[in-house]
């Protein structure tokens, strides 16, 4: 099974205690919901993370994607605590 580097970035990463990790996807690739799904399920503090913050951003590839994107083998998934403008 191939897999995917998700990073972790602001206070995401500073909750969550590491900046990256690696997740193994099918070959054919998966939404970014059913693989968070499968990570949440393993990891209770990532679960909490993602339940104690809303409106959680995603990225494939350091372009914004949705939860419904597939990630397939060899990307870089990346999360984010939504901007604030000022």
């Amino acid at each position: 099974m191939a897999s995917v580097t998700i990073l972790y970035f602001a206070s995401l990463r500073e909750q969550l205690g590491r900046e990256h990790e690696t997740a193994a996807v099918t070959a054919e690739g998966e939404s970014v919901t059913s693989l968070l799904s499968a990570l949440r399920a393993q990891d209770s503090a990532l679960n909490d993370l993602f339940e104690q913050t809303p409106r959680i951003r995603v990225a494939i590839n350091q372009a914004l994607a949705s939860f419904q994107d597939t990630v397939r083998p060899g990307d870089e998934l990346a999360f984010f605590p939504p901007m604030t403008g000022g």
